[in-house]
């Protein structure tokens, strides 16, 4: 259909969007941004009306663009002018914002960064982000930065960590950048939050900016430092940081503190019973799925709770690692906040009690996208509970282009050999989050259905001679993954379940 496209005229191409049945119409505007040809971006130009259209067909067109393999400037021009200037439902402009920071970020990467869209992009995120007032407009433009991973962007993104309202997301952003970017200043910074040199960080930034320490070529210090403060801190947070510390030294060769990890726990002053028999319940785990010679992919599990057996934080990352880059596959964040004052329980002395939320955000083939809140607040939460419609929050659903390469190859004999190479991925990802506050239960389900196409074609087109060689494969998979927590007795029973449905491969 995209190949199609490429090939219709303007008219063509805004007639087929007139009149194509409702139902098939995403499918159409996804197909007409993934073929991002002058004719059928002219097309959408003239169709999408952002003052009319339902906000799920805008959210597919903004998340197609995001997603694309090789935007054009055209592309992001696009975007940018429908965003420009116009009162937007909440969710799109968010959406808008995220997809510009992906469509900067990947124009860089094909050396484009001098184009006057990127710089008027980059100025769209900036220029919003000194102009927010909300800090939920603050975090869509750290979103955006993140996705965008411009180093020139480091200094702003560390000044919201140590200073902002939204420290979480300003380090998340940091995380994304790879370890030649990680410069002696960021270390800095993070060690500033980590040991609060200037002021007090929830735990998660904490942990988040242990994180970026531990990963990035650390020094025996940093190491012994964050060995040392783990063995003050609260029995929760010291078991998961143990066992981060743990994950690096079982991890295999790829992993940057391997090594001076080996080294330290030489030393019994501190690989010794008292570090490391923190017994809370929190977890991490990483461990590979697929293991070959050019590619490691990784499933990775973190479960963060507080002292009285809530869980704060879930991470389920599937990643793959290839020639010393790493590609973010699935990454879905479920986090609860204040929590435990809806039990009864204290909040811990010189900490201030958070506000009552839950949400979720998630990151796909290097894209953030925007994030979901399940309630924000006990009124919010009880309108949910008791309004309830039991169906699961959509995050996102559609069908993108993920490979799109063409080459020709001179051969010796003097004959060329057309390559062409598209993959597709249809997505449909779906979040669901249940509080029972009778019955003192709390369950989350993420269900991810997924079906990958690929097309490759090999032509040598010669006067004499004509071949084509063409493979097609294909495969769907289906994985949820089911988190149940009780909290009527002590201990909190814990319920954890990953399934995954046959995989039929083609």
């Amino acid at each position: 259909f995209i190949q199609m496209l490429r090939s219709t005229k303007k008219r063509d191409v805004l007639q087929l969007l007139r009149r194509v049945p409702e139902e098939m119409l995403p499918f159409v505007v996804e197909a007409a941004v993934a073929a991002q040809s002058v004719a059928s971006l002219a097309a959408l130009s003239d169709f999408l009306d952002f003052g009319k259209e339902p906000k799920s067909l805008l959210e597919k067109f903004l998340y197609a663009a995001a997603f694309s393999p090789r935007p054009s400037g055209e592309l992001l021009h696009l975007v940018l002018d429908k965003l420009d200037g116009k009162q937007l439902a909440p969710e799109v402009w968010e959406t808008g914002i995220v997809a510009v920071g992906s469509l900067v970020g990947k124009l860089c990467q094909q050396k484009l960064c001098g184009l006057q869209e990127v710089e008027r992009g980059v100025e769209t995120i900036l220029g919003g982000l000194r102009g927010a007032k909300e800090e939920s407009e603050v975090v869509i433009y750290l979103l955006a930065l993140g996705n965008a991973v411009l180093p020139e962007t480091i200094p702003i993104l560390l000044d919201h960590a140590e200073e902002g309202p939204a420290t979480a997301m300003a380090i998340s952003a940091l995380r994304r950048f790879p370890a030649r970017h990680i410069s002696g200043k960021v270390k800095r910074a993070m060690r500033r939050i980590f040991h609060e040199k200037r002021k007090s960080y929830e735990k998660t930034c904490r942990l988040a900016a242990a994180e970026i320490l531990l990963d990035n070529e650390p020094s025996p210090m940093d190491v012994i430092n964050i060995l040392l403060a783990a063995n003050e801190m609260e029995t929760e947070t010291a078991t998961f940081l143990l066992l981060k510390v743990r994950n690096s030294l079982r991890a295999d060769h790829h992993h940057p503190a391997r090594k001076i990890m080996r080294d330290i726990m030489k030393d019994p002053r501190i690989n010794n019973y008292n570090f490391f028999s923190k017994a809370g319940i929190s977890s991490s785990f990483s461990g590979p799925l697929t293991v070959t010679q050019d590619l490691l992919s990784t499933f990775g599990l973190d479960l963060l709770f507080l002292e009285g057996g809530f869980l704060r934080k879930s991470i389920s990352d599937f990643s793959l690692l290839s020639h010393g880059r790493r590609l973010h596959a699935a990454q879905v964040t479920i986090e609860a906040q204040g929590m435990e004052s809806m039990l009864g329980e204290n909040v811990l002395e010189g900490e201030e009690e958070p506000e009552l939320m839950a949400g979720m955000s998630a990151i796909f083939f290097d894209v953030q996208l925007r994030p979901i809140v399940f309630f924000q607040g006990y009124t919010d939460l009880m309108a949910k509970v008791l309004l309830s419609s039991g169906e699961p929050t959509s995050v996102v659903k559609g069908n993108l282009l993920l490979m799109d390469h063409h080459q020709v190859i001179p051969l010796q004999s003097g004959l060329q050999v057309a390559i062409k190479l598209q993959g597709g991925l249809g997505l449909d990802i779906s979040a669901d989050m249940d509080v029972s506050i009778w019955e003192q239960e709390l369950k989350t389900s993420i269900n991810t259905r997924g079906s990958l196409a690929i097309d490759f074609q090999a032509e040598l087109d010669a006067p004499f001679l004509q071949a084509t060689l063409r493979s097609q494969t294909e495969v769907e998979t289906s994985i949820h993954f089911d988190t149940m927590l009780k909290f009527s007795s002590s201990p909190v029973l814990m319920c954890l379940q990953l399934r995954e449905e046959q995989v039929p491969y083609r």
